[in-house]
């Protein structure tokens, strides 16, 4: 066993609205940490390099690759994972949209693209087609070809604006 993981530290955060505290392993990843300690499976471990964004999570309202970031680098942070955004209907529309629109498939992106995509629409405002695709440019999909997920979030926005129905 190597250092990094003999070494523990302990945490204080909040999962999913939840109080968490743990003595974590210094060199374990959150999305490691989320999967294998807390049981919280919807976002990925994939590229485990912060490039796919299948691992992104919330931290204090910003969307972050869990591959990239530490547990220990969490003590003291608010983080919302698919689950909790699922659980509290915080991303219901999105969910409807993404069905309805058909941009998901074998949706092993999804969580991530959801938790992207909300974190884009939590900011106000309709975003144009150029931006929501910037914003989602760090998460891939190797089904969809994206302009479906584009339609998603894009009408999910709009209707949010009350310009139209998600």
């Amino acid at each position: 066993m190597t250092e990094m993981f003999r070494d523990k530290v302990d945490v204080s955060l909040t999962v999913n609205g939840e109080p968490v505290e743990a003595r974590v392993p210094a060199g374990q990843h959150m999305i490691d940490f989320l999967r294998l300690e807390l049981g919280l499976t919807g976002a990925h471990a994939s590229c485990e390099h912060g490039v796919c964004g299948a691992c992104t999570i919330r931290v204090d309202d910003d969307a972050v690759r869990g591959c990239l970031m530490l547990a220990a680098q969490a003590d003291g942070t608010e983080v919302w994972t698919i689950e909790g955004l699922t659980d509290t209907n915080a991303i219901r529309d999105l969910q409807e949209a993404f069905v309805v629109r058909n941009a998901l498939q074998c949706g092993f992106c999804t969580p991530g693209m959801l938790v992207a995509a909300e974190e884009l629409l939590s900011k106000g405002g309709t975003p144009s087609r150029a931006e929501i695709r910037e914003h989602l440019s760090g998460n891939y999909c190797r089904c969809t070809g994206y302009e479906a997920i584009i339609d998603a979030v894009e009408s999910v926005a709009q209707g949010r604006a009350g310009k139209g129905k998600a």
